[in-house]
């Protein structure tokens, strides 16, 4: 019957994700849509797909961790942003949602107004898995905007974690200081990483790291799992063979995320007042967006990566589920609303996903309208780079890069690097190399690149 059951979901689950594929649209939307019409058909989430999801999400963000730069995260437009952006997002969401409280309307009438701030707090995240999906689809991890979407992500998994030790009332055990220890044991992983080769074993590794002394040994002293999970990535990002170990985790992590996806929509079918309600609360959704380009324009951003990462970023987070459960466990919610932010998320997962078709044609558009400030006045990452002195572009410093840059600087031509590594950049320019931070495959850095034409 088990079988029965994974092969009636799986059948389920690539109907829906074809269909929507057929439509232009994501395919988890596909699988999220599945979810539904199986809950419809009176099926119920059996423990072992939540196991699943669970670990489908853990490798997820283990992933994000293997791919994020640290010194991202310290940046001014990511941490302000993230933590701004919450403030002002509980502030717009009990502006909003004050008002049916106050007329009497829907599931919000005569809620007290801590219990629309948490229900605000919970639908201002955005949400990780989707966001880094639609990047990872669009091969876009790397631009500017996708770095600056992925540091907010993590800062609000911070904020969130830190909301569930107060709320929950368990806070981190004494013994979370011993997580230190995994700085310095960094090393070991890494020489295990260096000779384990790039077949079976590296996936057995890469799925070990996540869960056991990431999510396990985090969620033992009191910390969430998943931010574990992260934080293994991210120890492990600066090895040569992470790159390789990311590659070999992908598809056994893309299929548990359709575990992930299902498990949503199999929460339970809603009534139709919840589902009105969370047709309400996506009128949030654009001014979520507005205050993300608002913000990262603030920060000396270039009106189109505020945009972008804007867009990115306009959808509600499977964040708010957990937040809304231990809202709801300490008694601060009704548990009917864990459904109806369920519905919520998904819903918000569909309009992000059309508005994201048209992105950067919508971007563009937003930028001939507004254009961007004196560049004197962005940050340097997102200055004009005027050509007037370069002959030749070299596109990626490893080994191969350098020798080039080195052999066509020996012949007179003035060379300039592109390099995506921070760390390697700063380590060129000491050795005299004039080299520019960037990812060849970002349309953002060739839109920053002022050629002028010589005779």
């Amino acid at each position: 019957e088990g079988m029965e059951t994974v092969g009636l979901f799986l059948v389920i689950a690539f109907a829906g994700g074809y269909a929507v594929r057929a439509l232009g649209l994501p395919p988890m939307l596909g699988f999220l849509l599945a979810g539904f019409a199986l809950a419809a058909g009176g099926q119920t989430a059996p423990e072992a797909l939540h196991v699943l999801a669970g670990l489908g999400v853990t490798l997820f963000v283990f992933a994000v961790g293997l791919k994020l730069d640290v010194s991202q995260l310290l940046r001014r437009e990511v941490w302000l942003t993230a933590t701004t952006h919450t403030a002002l997002m509980v502030l717009v969401g009990v502006g909003v949602l004050l008002v049916p409280a106050t007329l009497g309307l829907g599931a919000v009438a005569g809620l007290p107004l801590r219990t629309i701030a948490l229900i605000s707090f919970a639908l201002s995240f955005s949400s990780t898995v989707f966001v880094v999906k639609l990047l990872e689809d669009r091969n876009e991890m790397r631009s500017r905007y996708g770095q600056i979407a992925i540091g907010v992500l993590v800062m609000q998994d911070l904020i969130a974690v830190g909301f569930v030790a107060v709320a929950s009332g368990k806070g981190p055990s004494i013994w979370a200081v011993t997580l230190l220890l995994l700085i310095p044991a960094r090393h070991l992983f890494g020489w295990v990483l260096a000779r384990i080769g790039h077949k079976e074993l590296l996936i057995v590794f890469g799925a070990m790291m996540a869960l056991v002394p990431g999510y396990l040994l985090f969620d033992s002293v009191g910390v969430k799992g998943d931010l574990g999970a992260i934080v293994m990535g991210i120890l492990l990002a600066s090895h040569p063979n992470a790159g390789d170990l990311g590659k070999a985790l992908f598809s056994i992590k893309e299929l548990l995320l359709v575990a992930f996806f299902l498990s949503i929509g199999l929460e339970g079918l809603p009534t139709w007042m919840e589902v009105a309600t969370a047709l309400g609360v996506l009128v949030l959704l654009p001014l979520q967006t507005v205050a993300y380009v608002w913000l990262i324009s603030l920060m000396g951003m270039r009106r189109r990566t505020a945009v972008l990462a804007g867009l990115v970023l306009s959808n509600n987070s499977e964040f708010g589920l957990i937040v809304a459960s231990t809202a709801v466990a300490a008694g601060m919610l009704e548990p009917s609303w864990l459904t109806t932010i369920s519905v919520a998320v998904a819903l918000s997962f569909l309009v992000a996903a059309l508005a994201n078709m048209r992105a950067e044609p919508l971007a563009d558009a937003i930028a001939a309208r507004w254009p961007d400030p004196d560049p004197d006045r962005l940050d340097p990452a997102e200055r004009p780079i005027p050509l007037h002195d370069v002959d030749v572009l070299v596109l990626g410093l490893g080994r191969i890069g350098q020798s080039a840059y080195r052999r066509l600087d020996e012949q007179g031509l003035h060379v300039l690097g592109v390099e995506h590594d921070a760390r390697r950049c700063e380590t060129l320019r000491e050795d005299g190399i004039r080299v520019i931070e960037g990812d060849a495959s970002d349309t953002g850095l060739w839109r920053r690149l002022q050629a002028v034409r010589t005779l």
